[in-house]
């Protein structure tokens, strides 16, 4: 019996290395959407500790930290035939996951021939825009500070072929990437969504028994 046709179309969460030359590697699509995600908010304020002229003055947007557990499993590609799950398992979806902290092989050895040639300011790789996809209302550029991979299940070959990520997010602002920059513009836009959000369904004051 197939499922209730009116059930809703659940988004998928991903990850979205924007990388021009290689967009398909750079696409990070959760396999299983978290059933949690921790975010950790720490205010950014003005003024010395202790300065109550500058105690209600921010600095910019807060400090906000991301942290989610995604599941990868191969077994229902190994189960349809897919030839990349039987030769590699998750590998292809952790590897994706993992470059995105690897500066490019190309630059390392571009950077390398230059270094042998004399030129002695060799420019450092930079990764690649990094967006957390969330649901239409939360796409966020991040950086991926660090993960922790607990690989579960192998096949003959020893390839992984189930895996848990656990991983810690830093969301970028436009104090990080400028207010003008694509990265930077989309978190604009996450703030102005915010604030509209803000403003539905209000409490009236009157309910604390308080007025002001």
């Amino acid at each position: 019996m197939t499922g209730f046709s009116g059930s809703p179309r659940v988004l998928k969460g991903a990850l979205v290395a924007v990388k021009p030359l290689s967009p398909a590697s750079g696409v990070i699509v959760f396999q299983y959407n978290p059933d949690t995600l921790t975010r950790t908010v720490r205010a950014r304020t003005a003024g010395a500790e202790g300065d109550k002229t500058e105690a209600l003055r921010l600095k910019g947007p807060p400090d906000e930290t991301i942290r989610l557990d995604v599941e990868l499993d191969a077994a229902d590609q190994l189960e349809a035939g897919d030839p990349d799950a039987e030769s590699s398992g998750v590998y292809p979806a952790l590897s994706r996951l993992e470059t995105l902290l690897y500066p490019s092989s190309a630059i390392v050895i571009a950077n390398e021939a230059l270094t042998l040639l004399g030129v002695l300011e060799v420019i450092p790789a930079e990764a690649p825009l990094t967006l957390l996809v969330w649901g239409q209302k939360r796409v966020l550029p991040v950086r991926l500070t660090s993960f922790t991979i607990t690989e579960e299940a192998f096949d003959p070959g020893l390839n992984p072929i189930r895996a848990k990520v656990s991983l810690e997010l830093s969301v970028l602002s436009y104090d990080d990437l400028g207010l003008l920059s694509p990265g930077g513009a989309l978190f604009m836009a996450h703030q102005i969504a915010k604030e509209s959000l803000s403003t539905k369904s209000p409490t009236p004051l009157g309910a604390t028994g308080v007025g002001i």
